[in-house]
């Protein structure tokens, strides 16, 4: 009985044994091999034909990757594509393909992703070892086996048979372990078609480039800067993510290769939110999406810097860019929605970015295996050049609506001009009529003199008692002449009097201003008329006597040389806005009686609201002191303003 069961428990325990050893060489040959013919072109491994192991030590060789305790260790990937999501640790990967025939050199393997650090495969020779291929973005470009911006790796000529492909991988960024087999033909065939897209997307971006930097030269706007150095960063951020900048920019600086991404990509957002600001008027048409876009950008350098200087490890959170790219869309939809025409183009053009972004998002995640791989893996690529597309088609949109604006503004300008040509022939026609009735009266009542110096000559013989008589009769006649001349003068400048006249009863825009006061020279001869009306006298010494200056319009003392500018004590003194939209400003707080916002100034002025209030509320203050010193009927026009000094208004 014992016997018996001594056996049976013989029996059982090498059993267990066989059963152990089945399910050992079951861990060690579970991964199924892909069969591979000769006429295979193509095969991209992925979900479980693709075992992984994750050496956290960091100190695994290649030896002891393929011992049988390690082998075991070896498990299939259940994602689409294997990722290495523990950065500091080295990954294994292994694939078994299986050919049922003998294939020649004329084979490579290719892993796709372009960021990864550090990649050695080990390829069978077919005589039972293993070729050994390094590469990596760390690693400079001459380096490689083949000058391509993937990394791709020969397979020698093997007999029939099933070959196990290692690869070992170590990154600082998340890495997208996308293996592919091909043949020769296949792969150039496959660079070919992948480089001319890349030129003509690059080319695009060259196009558009030239062309609004030609715009920024003609016109002097910085929406078409920005515009430009957009594209260029989008430019550089697609040749760093592809690979091709690596390739052909810096080839011998792996450092840079390493921070290139993350560089051109926040340059991307911040020029993009500084174009949306300038192409859509941001800041005038919606002051607090303005700030918002500020705050975007700020938020989006310190992010970069505290990445770059701090932890390095947070580039690889690209999906931060759908903050500013959200904050952009935004702002074209909500401006859309006031009826501003050129965000219809530039809503259209980030719908376009936006769906791209997310299809990459997708696509990256492994959701997205019902898209082709060609529109999955260049959906934000196709995104940025529909975006450039319509962008230019925004920009042109808003070309037409200036203008149509500033031909309307002509047009007003036209008419005012018609206006003031009429209003100058009424004139002219009055003063030729005085100048007639002036003209009669005088040559009548010269007649009567001369009558009357008949008469006193007749008389003079006779009454020379008369004689004071006539000489007061002559100091009259002299008067009278004086009066004439002076009443001529004064009919000279009627025209100028009525066109003040006309400024002090009804507000012009700055544009009519500009008729009365076109420049800076123009108002400086004024207030050199207002200033020195009276006389001159040198404030230093107090001589009467001067000569020009070197600035137009100012004097120099000839007795001390002392050179007084025109602004000095004037209430323009140490004024830093253009002089003419000075004036014009102090014209609109005296034509409103100080009754006016300095919102509604700086949108009239076109200059920052703060220094609109500053010397609007000077101006105020004098205005307000002014009326209290002036008598009830009196008639002070703006300009009276302007010979006052400022340090009376503080």
């Amino acid at each position: 009985m014992r016997r018996v069961m001594c056996t049976v428990k013989r029996i059982k325990i090498r059993g267990y044994a066989i059963l152990l050893l089945l399910f050992q060489m079951g861990l060690l040959f579970g991964q199924n091999p892909i069969i591979l013919s000769p006429s295979t072109a193509q095969h991209i491994f992925k979900t479980a034909e693709i075992y992984y192991i994750e050496d956290n030590s960091n100190t695994l060789s290649f030896e002891e990757i393929r011992s049988p305790e390690n082998a075991q260790r070896f498990k299939p990937n259940e994602r689409y594509y294997p990722k290495n999501f523990n950065r500091s640790s080295t990954y294994w990967f292994r694939v078994r393909m299986h050919f049922d025939q003998p294939i020649s050199r004329d084979r490579v393997m290719e892993l796709f992703d372009q960021t990864a650090d550090r990649v050695e495969a080990f390829i069978p020779d077919g005589t039972g070892g293993f070729v050994h291929y390094q590469t990596g973005a760390s690693i400079d470009f001459e380096n490689r086996q083949f000058m391509h911006k993937n990394f791709d790796f020969l397979i020698p000529a093997l007999e029939k048979g099933t070959y196990d492909v290692y690869f070992k991988i170590r990154s600082r960024q998340m890495v997208n372990v996308i293996l592919v087999y091909r043949t020769l033909d296949r792969f150039v065939h496959y660079t070919l078609t992948e480089y001319f897209t890349f030129g003509l997307f690059y080319g695009m971006i060259i196009l558009f480039s030239f062309n609004n930097l030609l715009m920024y030269f003609a016109v002097r706007r910085r929406q078409y800067l920005y515009y430009v150095l957009y594209i260029l960063c989008v430019g550089f951020y697609e040749m760093s993510s592809d690979g091709v900048a690596f390739q052909y920019l810096w080839p011998g600086n792996p450092w840079f290769n390493q921070y290139a991404t993350a560089v051109f990509v926040c340059f991307v957002s911040v020029f993009a939110l500084l174009f949306t600001k300038s192409l859509l008027h941001v800041k005038q048409k919606e002051p607090r999406l303005n700030q918002l876009l500020n705050g975007v950008i700020i938020l989006r350098i310190l992010f970069f810097i505290y990445c770059l200087g701090f932890n390095q490890d947070w580039f690889i959170y690209k999906f931060v860019e759908i903050v500013p790219l959200s904050a952009a869309f935004f702002t074209g939809i909500w401006l859309w929605k006031k009826n501003y025409r050129p965000a219809r183009y530039f809503v259209l053009a980030y719908a376009f970015l936006f769906l791209g972004f997310v299809l990459k998002v997708i696509y990256v995640l492994g959701y997205a295996r019902f898209l082709p791989s060609s529109i999955g893996h260049y959906s934000i690529t196709f995104g940025f050049v529909l975006e450039m597309t319509f962008l230019s088609f925004a920009i042109g949109d808003q070309v037409r609506l200036l203008k149509n604006k500033k031909e309307r503004a002509q047009e007003r300008a036209i008419e005012q001009m018609r206006i003031n040509e009429k209003l100058q022939e009424m004139h002219n026609r009055d003063l030729e009529r005085k100048v007639r009735e002036r003209t009669l009266e005088v040559m009548q009542k010269s007649k009567e003199l001369v009558e009357k110096s008949e008469i006193i000559s007749d008389q003079n013989r006779e009454l020379k008692e008369m004689n004071s008589l006539l000489w007061a009769q002559s100091e009259e006649i002299n008067r009278i002449n004086q009066l004439l001349a002076k009443d001529n003068k004064n009919l000279q400048t009627n025209i100028k009097r009525m066109t003040d006249d006309r400024v002090l009863s009804k507000e012009m825009n700055f544009e009519e201003f500009c008729i009365q006061y076109p420049d800076k020279e123009a108002c400086y001869k004024i207030l050199s008329e207002l200033k020195w009306k009276k006389e001159y006298h040198c404030i230093k010494c107090g001589y009467d006597k001067y000569c020009a200056g070197k600035t137009p319009y100012s004097r120099r003392c000839t007795k001390c040389t002392y050179e007084e500018s025109v602004l000095n004590n004037t209430i323009f003194e140490n004024v830093r806005i253009p002089i003419n939209k000075a004036f014009y400003l102090v014209y609109l707080v005296h034509f409103h009686q100080g009754n006016i916002s300095s919102y509604k100034l700086a949108q009239k002025l076109e200059i920052r609201q703060s220094t609109c209030w500053n010397y609007g509320s000077k101006v105020k203050n004098l205005l307000t002191s002014n009326s209290k010193t002036r008598k009830k009927n009196e008639k002070s026009g703006w300009t009276k303003l302007v010979l006052n000094k400022l340090d009376r208004l503080t």
